[in-house]
């Protein structure tokens, strides 16, 4: 059953009143793949009564108060992404579609969701407990860059005006959190709580912690947001990490040190809780909820991510920590799977944040928590890794073996440079025989050694080793099968050159991308901090960011040099970057000149089989 999203469901139950309205920005689907269906199912399996505001009309008050008061506070979340990167592109154009919508529909949330979501609560009840949280809010739990406004903001909990931020996966932090709200607490008084962010007077500061650069000083000195954000990021271990403060005027945040993953028991409960695993049916007529279709016979094994890239948001939010569920979690779920009136057989994913890792990266964290500054698997793999693929590997074997599973896919991101580490080459030929779709999607994101270093990446000799194994052993199991790289044009770090070089790269081995990400400047993330100062904050050395929209067309249009459409950019940037060498009709070269282009503009090349991806015969001719 459904939490409420109506006053007359509510009466259905027998309730006189929800003890906790949640708003969220996105639609309402029932699924553990969705931050708002964990938090409510853990607060009902806890014994409150939890009505589910989804996409309320802002503008007025009147869907605030569609529940009444609530008897304990609001919980408020833009969603599962910040509502910001829902609707813009990162080249600030509005999107056309939002998968997190009934029908795709646009519109349905406002521009920075929690904000506006606290705002209109405030002014529809005054002084009653606000506690934010899921990704929106725990990025922006800082002074941030917002790429969009291109300035410093302020933490969303001073915008917002909300009582109490939980950052991170908050399950744990809200069960204590509302515990303490039902039992006569104030929320004013809870500022004891890991994981969570509060405000106080400047006065009232706790003594212990670090403190970083105040917001006034981020917004004066690029310098001193870079030194702010190293602080931040820094902290965040649950073994080691301190609280952190940081002044906004006569207000200090302070962040206390991050909760305690949760333990394998805690997360096998999680995962059990009766979810409807599919979006409610007021939407079905609608056009359902698009983002389901991804993750709907997908099963989640772990969070957290010690690969820690430096542009994703992972490692500030869930952390680089590895939790894991238990074998016989994660099967009861895929046998769950397989009673589903719509289960073909297959089973779309069994992964998380980076799908092959069951384990911390080596035992020292369990006692010491993560090194400071440093990267597991960049740009080599630490010598105290221990790579072992054995318990994942036990675990698809036993799922693939299932009645009524015909295959189990691997489709959320792999290491390959922790696949290379492990000295047992089982589980790579295992997941090539029987895990792959035909293609494996991969993210070396660029070849030039200083983009990657910035990126927080291996280097490309990693992908290269790891390429030819995967063609000789799709060889061997006798399947012709592609490999899918995903790439990144002007990440901080990549000059013209580094972009030239990278084109360069992609002709000879033949691999012509169909989809290229520009570097999307996101709250929270190391990159986005070098995109804003122009510094490594680990480093403190000047970084070369592409800024102006030309200067980030010809990085991106170098990428897809194949295509004729781009030609006349490829030229300009190879002339600006000093390879004219690159223009003309050797097998080297990666545009024709310009007089050719014309009779072949609007037509696009990239349309064979071999477009797709990295195939097994285009290996073979180099």
């Amino acid at each position: 059953m459904f939490l409420p999203v109506n006053a007359a469901e509510v009466k259905d139950r027998g309730w006189d009143e929800v003890d906790f309205v949640y708003v969220t920005g996105d639609a309402y689907v029932d699924h553990p793949s969705f931050g708002a269906s964990i938090i409510t199912r853990v607060l009902e399996a806890e014994g409150y009564r939890v009505a589910v505001l989804a996409q309320p009309e802002w503008k007025t008050t009147d869907d605030f108060k569609r529940f009444g008061r609530p008897k304990l506070g609001f919980l408020v979340t833009s969603g599962n992404i910040d509502s910001m990167v829902a609707h813009y592109t990162a080249a600030k154009k509005k999107r056309s579609q939002d998968a997190y919508s009934p029908g795709r529909m646009t519109g349905l949330r406002p521009d920075r969701a929690v904000i506006v979501y606290c705002n209109k609560i405030r002014e529809a009840y005054g002084d009653i407990p606000i506690i934010i949280g899921g990704l929106e809010a725990s990025l922006r739990r800082f002074a941030h860059y917002d790429y969009w406004d291109d300035k410093i903001r302020r933490s969303v909990l001073l915008d917002s005006q909300a009582d109490l931020l939980i950052y991170g996966m908050g399950e744990n932090q809200i069960i204590e959190v509302c515990r303490r709200i039902s039992n006569g607490e104030s929320i004013d008084s809870i500022c004891d709580v890991r994981g969570t962010c509060y405000l106080c007077g400047v006065e009232e500061t706790p003594y212990e912690g670090k403190e970083c650069p105040s917001f006034e000083n981020c917004v004066k000195s690029k310098k001193e947001y870079a030194v702010s954000c190293r602080i931040e990021q820094d902290e965040q271990d649950h073994i080691r990490g301190k609280a952190v403060k940081q002044r906004h005027g006569s207000k200090m945040l302070v962040q206390n040190p991050p909760m305690a993953p949760l333990t394998q028991q805690e997360l096998d409960w999680v995962y059990s809780l009766p979810y409807e695993r599919t979006y409610h049916p007021m939407y079905e007529n609608m056009g359902g909820v698009p983002a389901i279709e991804e993750v709907r016979f997908s099963i989640t094994h772990n969070r957290g991510c010690f690969g820690a890239c430096n542009f994703c948001s992972l490692a500030f939010h869930q952390g680089r920590f590895i939790t894991t569920r238990s074998k016989e979690s994660i099967v009861k779920e895929a046998k769950l799977l397989t009673t589903l009136p719509d289960f073909k057989g297959y089973i779309h994913d069994i992964g998380g944040p980076t799908a092959n890792f069951r384990r911390t990266s080596c035992l020292k964290q369990l006692e010491y928590g993560l090194c400071k500054g440093k990267k597991c698997l960049a740009p080599t793999p630490c010598k105290a890794l221990e790579a072992d693929h054995s318990e994942f590997l036990d675990i698809l074997r036993t799922v693939r073996e299932l009645p009524k599973v015909k295959k189990v896919f691997i489709r959320s991101g792999i290491r390959y440079d922790y696949m290379l580490a492990d000295k047992d080459d089982t589980f790579f030929r295992e997941m090539v025989k029987y895990h792959v779709s035909g293609q494996l999607k991969v993210a070396p994101e660029h070849c030039s050694a200083a983009v990657l270093d910035k990126m927080g990446k291996p280097h490309i000799e990693a992908y290269i080793e790891f390429s030819k194994k995967y063609f000789q052993l799709s060889d061997d199991a006798g399947k012709e099968q592609y490999l899918v790289p995903y790439l990144m044009s002007s990440h901080p770090g990549s000059t013209l050159k580094d972009a030239v070089e990278l084109a360069v790269f992609l002709k000879k081995r033949h691999i012509r991308p169909e989809q290229v990400q520009d570097f999307y400047p996101t709250p929270g993330t190391i990159s986005t901090c070098m995109f804003y100062t122009g510094l490594d904050p680990y480093t403190m050395k000047e970084v070369y960011v592409a800024k102006t929209p030309e200067d980030k067309a010809m990085q991106r249009a170098l990428l897809q040099y194949y295509d004729k459409n781009n030609a006349a950019l490829v030229t300009k940037a190879l002339h600006k970057a000093g390879r004219e060498d690159l223009i003309g009709y050797s097998e080297k070269c990666l545009v024709r000149p310009a007089e050719k282009q014309k009779q072949f503009a609007g037509r696009n090349t990239n349309k064979a089989k071999g477009a797709k991806a990295y195939g097994k015969k285009n290996f073979k001719k180099r």
